[in-house]
């Protein structure tokens, strides 16, 4: 019960978030960008929700964690330092000051207009296509999530996400979806915290936890003993190619970018 009503106070503050953030999106300009004026905050929440959601507590955690072991590690220091800080050093100003510069508010409309092409402006929005499976990812992902965690259907699980983000996004645009990933992101970092903390306390401390996990066996995956426990893993080769897409994929994502 009480998980549902913290729930259901979570939705309510999402749409009233929506709502409140209608003021700044009268306009092409305030509802892709909020009008420039979002903040760093705000800013380096949305685009740290944007990269670690569905990705993090499923892939990561589930899938790599799974076949890499504590080698897994280095995916999430690859996107930290990769996909967050040097993508920020590389394009963070240098697309502000120029967007700002052509007064284009989407990535497809920067391209046309920095290089003086419809064409390029054209091939650029087609990206959208792939952006279709990215979100269906991410919505299978949190979906079952929470299909776990509440014992909701899946497919209601989807319904209601999906129409949760239509109201807010729609009502208040860019800036409803920055406050929004700027709580989201708050509720991650404590979310993300207590797991860890609960999966060493229940194994009686880190080492111990290590030392657990270095007597996990799968054959489908290696016969070497201890190898999940190596900072290598059980197929680097892989696991650098892991990294570096991961890292660098968000590069070219639109959402990311804007």
């Amino acid at each position: 019960m009480l998980k549902l009503v913290i729930l259901i106070i979570y939705f309510a503050v999402l749409i009233g978030i929506g709502l409140y953030c209608r003021k700044h999106a009268t306009d092409v300009n305030g509802f892709v960008l909020g009008g420039r004026s979002v903040g760093p905050w705000l800013t380096a929440f949305a685009y740290g929700t944007s990269y670690f959601s569905a990705v993090v507590f499923v892939g990561y955690a589930g899938q790599f964690g799974w076949r890499y072991g504590i080698a897994a590690t280095w995916a999430g220091i690859g996107n930290a330092i990769i996909g967050s800080l040097l993508a920020w050093v590389v394009l963070g100003r240098r697309t502000r000051i120029m967007s700002q510069h052509l007064d284009s508010a989407t990535m497809p409309q920067y391209f046309g207009k920095r290089f003086g092409s419809n064409p390029l402006k054209i091939g650029a929005s087609v990206i959208f296509i792939f952006l279709i499976p990215y979100t269906a990812s991410l919505y299978n992902g949190l979906s079952r999530l929470f299909g776990m965690a509440f014992n909701i259907d899946y497919s209601v699980c989807i319904i209601i996400m999906a129409t949760l983000t239509a109201i807010y996004v729609i009502a208040g645009g860019y800036m409803a979806t920055a406050i929004n990933d700027f709580i989201q992101g708050i509720i991650m970092l404590f979310g993300i915290v207590a797991v860890i903390a609960a999966v060493i306390h229940s194994k009686g401390g880190f080492m111990s936890a290590l030392q657990g996990l270095a007597n996990v066996s799968d054959p489908a995956v290696s016969d070497t003993p201890g190898i999940f426990a190596s900072f290598f893993g059980p197929d680097p080769f892989n696991l650098l190619c892991v990294v570096i897409l991961t890292s660098l994929g968000t590069w070219g994502l639109p959402q990311m970018v804007g």
